[in-house]
């Protein structure tokens, strides 16, 4: 069990290096090694958990360098939850694929399970330089993903994807130099320490390194202005790439929490709290942008890129109201959309492989073959994404909305509400164009066992939560304390309060 920290990292890394050993061939092997590989992190992730719910904050130093020297990875509440998240959201994802999407291209089970490396570690790690290291390769792993099967317009979606994220990665490592020659250190919870005694000539220094984070952070999260790439890249990337891609974006909104409530907190002084104002006003520009994004999409897959959007909005929101009770909310509606937003993806494929040629545009086509299944998943997450009751979506919105205070709510309120009318009118639409307006006779085939796993594995998590809600917000509101007491971090890490193994 000492090894249990690393092993989100070393796993995937093992697997992925097993299933790119041959390009071509062995088949049901690969697809073997993929599925187990990744069952395995949604145990340790449940592992993990349980480790963290207690409270104490440990961690793992590579070759027994101690911090702030070494390389570390760290285990608190908030990181154990990610990588439970992500292992969740990829075995759904990778049962998926194994019915077929996996054979389209090469290597697909190898680079999906280094991008779940990459994506695992970026939670873990407790240094800047590691967390650019780990953006790294899951981007690298993405490229790739994007491009599996061809195609003219994940071509295209991912040029733009490409271009961008190199230019954030130049960004991020500019800004890294930067915080590195101002603080003389690179482990967060020592360059936190160090920020509560920085001399005032290198306050700006730090201010402009920190504000160069928030560029790449929000990037990656894909805030106003820098959203416009994801509805074209996560409409056009394989159903379970969007599926996996959905944690994405939640990569950099947990940098957000992660840096800027450890480095930049009550602590730095008058550093502290750079990022709220910033995020507060762009969170609702985003929210406004993708409600309307929402109505104009015509094709379902689009449409749920732009869902994807509005959960960022929504998430960042609360990063911006900077409460406790706000993270808390937070960090439940987090699990619910990662989740949801990811099933929607998986369903839309479904969809569209009934509806031949009409494919996920929505236009008129012909009945599904399937169609009563596919309209109730349809349904059921259509009622979450929107934030209805009975389903978790719904009691994300309303934690989120009660962690308002004072002014926030006149902002918040009318347009997280009217974003949910946006998403509702776009999937009643969408719902009657493809379920009720057909003609002709049914067509398609029995759709394969595995993808109708993926699908409800997801889609399942919604009356889940709302079975767990109290379970799962005692572990948020935990979490959100935790994240304001930066001091238990740094205790742990530089005073050594807390386990290492």
């Amino acid at each position: 069990m000492q090894h249990l920290i690393v092993l989100p990292v070393v796993l995937p890394l093992v697997a992925g290096i097993l299933l790119l050993y041959r390009r071509q061939g062995a088949t049901r092997a690969k697809r073997l090694v993929g599925v187990v590989a990744t069952a395995a992190l949604v145990v340790v992730g449940f592992a993990l958990v349980a480790r963290a719910a207690g409270g104490e904050v440990t961690y793992y130093a590579l070759g027994d360098w101690q911090p702030p020297f070494g390389i570390v990875l760290v285990l608190d509440r908030l990181s154990a939850l990610m990588v439970l998240l992500t292992a969740v959201l990829a075995l759904g994802a990778v049962v998926f694929a194994c019915a077929g999407d996996d054979e389209r291209g090469s290597n697909f089970h190898g680079l999906f399970q280094w991008q779940l490396m990459g994506i695992n570690g970026a939670f873990l790690t407790g240094d800047l330089f590691n967390l650019f290291v780990f953006f790294e390769v899951l981007l690298l792993a993405s490229y790739a993903l994007l491009l599996h099967g061809g195609g003219k317009a994940r071509i295209q979606a991912g040029v733009h994807y490409v271009v961008l994220n190199l230019a954030g990665s130049s960004l991020f490592l500019i800004a890294v130099g930067v915080l590195y020659g101002a603080t003389g250190t690179l482990n967060m919870a020592d360059m936190a320490v160090r920020l509560a005694e920085l001399p005032d000539e290198r306050a700006g220094l730090v201010t402009a390194g920190g504000l160069m984070l928030l560029v790449v952070f929000g990037l990656k999260a894909a805030i106003l202005p820098l959203y416009f790439w994801l509805p074209r890249a996560y409409a056009a990337a394989p159903a379970p790439v969007a599926a996996l891609f959905a944690i994405m974006t939640k990569v950099g909104i947990y940098a957000i929490l992660r840096v800027y409530s450890l480095v930049f907190g009550d602590h730095a002084g008058p550093l502290a709290d750079l990022e709220q104002a910033w995020v507060w006003w762009l969170s609702l520009g985003t929210l406004v942008v993708a409600g309307v994004g929402v109505l104009a999409a015509r094709d379902l897959r689009l449409l749920v890129a732009y869902l994807v959007l509005v959960s960022v909005g929504t998430l960042l929101a609360g990063i911006g109201m900077g409460s406790p009770a706000a993270v808390s909310a937070l960090l439940y509606y987090l699990i619910h959309t990662t989740l949801i937003t990811g099933g929607l993806f998986l369903l839309a494929e479904l969809i569209g492989l009934q509806r031949g040629k009409a494919g996920t545009r929505l236009v008129r086509g012909r009945p599904l073959h399937q169609g009563g299944w596919l309209a109730g998943l349809f349904f059921v997450g259509a009622v979450a994404v929107a934030g209805l009751p009975p389903l978790s979506g719904a009691i994300g919105k309303a934690l989120m909305m009660a962690a308002a205070e004072g002014g926030q709510r006149a902002w918040l309120w009318p347009i997280l509400l009217g974003t949910g009318l946006c998403a509702l009118i776009a999937l009643s639409r969408a719902g009657s164009t493809l379920f009720w307006r057909s003609q002709g006779e049914p067509m398609g085939l029995p759709l394969p066992r595995r993808q109708w796993f993926g699908v409800a594995w997801l889609l399942g998590a919604s009356p889940l939560l709302v079975a767990l809600a109290g379970p799962v917000s005692d572990y948020t509101r935990a979490t959100a304390e935790q994240l304001a007491n930066p001091q238990v971090v740094v205790n742990a890490l530089l005073n050594d309060a807390g386990g290492t193994p």
